[in-house]
């Protein structure tokens, strides 16, 4: 079957045994530089690794953080161009070659598209040229759909319309936010979405309630990053977000889970928050 290495690395990533996936996402300095948490990527990421289905990275950390005995399926993010200083950040193209994707081994490649933004277009084509040369290779591709700094932009609306068209460009699974009436944009969009976790919530319940409720509403999964490793207790969250994810644990049941299996808190580097 022409198809079987995409399938496969898809089934690296979504679990077959569940059909969901709990994805680590620490791709965030391909814009905003060492965020706080995040100054040192291979601490950050080292004690996490056994907990994530997948993580999401760019090459440079990947070449630097990650060793290659590592077994955790990469999705690597493969667009860029702006940064946190320029008030557009929609403005990206293709920075990875799919390529170089094979030669290191990723499981998928990943970029944000800019639905309604100045640089819409752009971003939707390179998306339609990405899956192009992922289908030849058996490379799924996972279809980010960004909001720049307008978060305003995150209702059920918007996202169903993101999600969509991500999908009708023949994007294998798409990263979006949960929002009111999440479930109008999992039934608008025919494949896999999975839940960006956003900023850091002010406690780890909330970020918990909004892990039960993406995959109440039909969410495969989450692609979360500082509700975890900006957790003060960041290996046990995360384990608390995989029983959310494949066990189906209530919030409270992983509240209690979270409580019961926390390490000492860590040390905060010294350096400032980004």
């Amino acid at each position: 079957m022409g198809d079987w290495g995409l399938k496969n690395r898809l089934a690296r990533m979504i679990k077959p045994s569940t059909g969901r996936s709990v994805m680590l996402a620490v791709d965030h300095g391909y814009f905003m530089g060492p965020t706080h948490r995040l100054e040192k990527p291979r601490e950050t990421i080292g004690p996490l690794l056994p907990y994530c289905d997948a993580i999401a990275l760019t090459r440079g950390v990947l070449r630097t953080s990650l060793d290659a005995t590592s077994e955790t399926p990469v999705i690597l993010r493969v667009s860029g161009g702006a940064s946190v200083l320029n008030e557009d950040l929609s403005n990206e193209d293709l920075t990875t070659s799919l390529e170089e994707a094979l030669r290191l081994n990723a499981s998928a490649v990943a970029l944000s598209v800019f639905i309604g933004s100045k640089h819409e277009h752009q971003s939707l084509v390179n998306l339609a040229k990405l899956v192009d040369e992922g289908e030849r290779y058996g490379m799924p591709v996972l279809a980010i759909t960004a909001v720049g700094k307008e978060l305003e932009k995150r209702d059920a609306r918007y996202l169903s319309l993101a999600c969509r068209i991500s999908a009708e460009l023949g994007a294998h699974v798409v990263k979006t936010y949960y929002c009111d009436g999440f479930e109008k944009v999992v039934e608008g969009c025919p494949v896999p979405i999975v839940v960006a976790g956003g900023p850091k919530f002010k406690t780890d319940r909330e970020a918990l309630e909004l892990v039960r409720s993406s995959i109440e509403l039909g969410a495969v999964g989450v692609d979360m990053g500082r509700n975890i490793w900006q957790s003060e207790h960041p290996v046990s969250m995360i384990r608390a977000v995989r029983a959310v994810v494949h066990e189906n644990a209530t919030v409270d049941q992983a509240v209690s889970l979270l409580e019961s299996s926390k390490l000492p808190a860590r040390k905060t580097p010294g350096s400032a928050e980004t």
